[in-house]
């Protein structure tokens, strides 16, 4: 990937954040971690107030909220004071899928980048390129040895 764009590389280390999620069995996708990080924080919200908390159109949000709903993670719910709004709330399983998140899949992953990173100092593609490196010496999901068993 030498000599490739920045947006090649963060494509990339979407792919292994999604290589650490695949391997714990969680069943999710990395761009949804941050619909149920946007619940988890602010509480119920709607598909407009989701879609603006994670920064995608509002059919974007829909199809997304419409796949957690599918495996379980989200509900949605007419709101109390007008029925015509509907807020998404994380269900229990949820719950549970974003605690085990900030509790054992994050930490890993920031252990994982602060290992590869080090303390490096210099241009940034040169970062990004000798980051590449490491990855490819030792993937991002090799990188810390402890093990997840949390299935879903």
């Amino acid at each position: 990937m030498h000599g490739q764009p920045v947006a090649a590389y963060w494509r990339e280390a979407a792919g292994r954040s999604q290589q650490v999620i695949d391997e714990a069995g969680l069943g999710i996708q990395a761009g949804q971690y941050p619909f149920l990080a946007a619940i988890d924080r602010a509480g119920p919200l709607t598909i407009g107030e989701l879609a603006q908390a994670v920064g995608i159109t509002q059919p974007g949000a829909t199809r997304t909220i419409g796949q957690l709903l599918e495996l379980g993670f989200v509900d949605m719910q007419p709101a109390p004071d007008d029925q015509r709004r509907r807020l998404v709330s994380l269900t229990s399983k949820g719950q549970d899928l974003v605690d085990h998140s900030k509790n054992v899949i994050w930490p890993r992953i920031a252990a994982a980048v602060a290992d590869l990173c080090g303390e490096r100092d210099g241009p940034i593609l040169e970062q990004l390129a000798a980051i590449e490196d490491g990855l490819a010496a030792v993937p991002l999901a090799r990188r810390n040895a402890a093990r997840i068993g949390f299935r879903f």
